[in-house]
C-alpha cells in the first residue's frame, strides 16, 4: 500500500506540474481569461490531493 501511495503521490506532482505549464503558456500566448482561471482551480486541487498523498505517505512511513 505504501508503494502505491508513493506511486500516487509522484503522479500528483506531475500534474500539478504539467497544470502549472499549461497555465503559464497560456498566459503567454495571451489565452482566454476563463481557461487561465480552470487552469489555476485545477492546480490548486491537484496541489491539495499531493498535499494529502504526501502526508499520508508520512504518516505510513513513521509507524
Amino acid at each position: 500500500m505504501l508503494i502505491a501511495l508513493k506511486i500516487l503521490a509522484i503522479v500528483a506532482m506531475a500534474a500539478v506540474v504539467i497544470v502549472l505549464v499549461r497555465g503559464l503558456i497560456n498566459m503567454m500566448r495571451g489565452g482566454s481569461g476563463i481557461t487561465s482561471n480552470k487552469l489555476m482551480q485545477a492546480r490548486i486541487m491537484l496541489q491539495a490531493l499531493a498535499l494529502a498523498l504526501l502526508l499520508l505517505v508520512v504518516y505510513f512511513t513513521r509507524k
